[in-house]
């Protein structure tokens, strides 16, 4: 479990990377950018940006480079607000989430239309046998 100082830490590097990203890095490859999150190690050394980009596969793989290339940049940025003793180095992390909530909602259609051609094929269904199938002993 983090500490709070490095949770704080953390959502500060967040706010400070965006206003960065938005004003400073002037780079044509970098595409439509969210930080998403920042987690910081409990000696507040490492710190891992999650992001994402809007756009196709190439506009990721440009925003990518466009980070990594800007990462001494947005570190002095960091370090600059933040003073701190340690600047933490940053990792730039492409976050999944979008494509494991598209996988979702794909998995979640599935099975709505496999339960209406379920509920479609009980429409009619009539149970097999006699109607009460329980044995009686005859009074």
């Amino acid at each position: 479990m983090a500490s709070n100082r490095a949770l704080k830490v953390a959502d500060r590097i967040k706010e400070i990377i965006a206003d960065a990203l938005e004003s400073r890095v002037k780079d044509p490859r970098l595409g439509f950018v969210t930080i998403t999150d920042v987690r910081v190690t409990g000696d507040l050394q490492q710190a891992s940006v999650f992001y994402t980009v809007l756009g196709d596969e190439a506009a990721r793989a440009g925003s990518a480079i466009a980070l990594n290339s800007a990462r001494g940049m947005l570190r002095s940025e960091v370090g600059h607000a933040l003073g701190l003793r340690i600047t933490p180095s940053l990792e730039f992390i492409q976050d999944g989430l979008q494509e494991s909530a598209a996988a979702m909602n794909e998995l979640m259609f599935e099975v709505a239309r496999k339960d209406a051609e379920l509920r479609k094929a009980r429409e009619g269904a009539k149970p097999a046998g006699e109607a009460d199938p329980y044995k009686h002993t005859e009074e």
